[in-house]
């Protein structure tokens, strides 16, 4: 569904001009964590009258209402991403960029574990992995 994101600003009771509206099914749309320089080369061929300055500003918005999820992945740019309720993980290829998401019980649990053995309840946590292919 395309436009995820603009329904739920609608329901935080967001004013939504045009140009949000292009930026918000942009990013519903998105299959990958693109950055705002993305998200404008996008959003500018649905509309040529988007600046960056309005990508940047909308994004921020939706960030601080909780719609979407900003990462830094060790390479100077912010990417984003919709806000999921469930939980995942990131791996970074470090040669292309590319982020792939993946969920592991056993990561999960060990991970659950430690804090337990260290005498904390884990509450949030955040786990990025960085990786170069492997040759074939």
């Amino acid at each position: 569904m395309s436009d995820r994101i603009e329904k739920l600003c609608t329901e935080k009771g967001m004013r939504m001009t045009d140009q949000r509206r292009v930026i918000a099914r942009v990013l519903s749309e998105a299959q990958d964590h693109p950055d705002v320089e993305e998200l404008h080369r996008r959003a500018h061929a649905v509309d040529p009258h988007i600046s960056i300055a309005t990508v940047y500003r909308t994004v921020r918005l939706f960030e601080e209402a909780g719609i979407i999820t900003r990462h830094d992945f060790r390479d100077g740019r912010s990417r984003y991403e919709e806000h999921q309720d469930e939980h995942h993980d990131h791996l970074i290829d470090m040669k292309t960029g590319q982020v792939v998401e993946f969920m592991d019980p056993e990561i999960e649990a060990l991970q659950e574990a430690i804090a337990r053995k260290l005498g904390y309840r884990l509450v949030a946590h955040r786990l990025e992995l960085y990786g170069m292919p492997l040759e074939d």
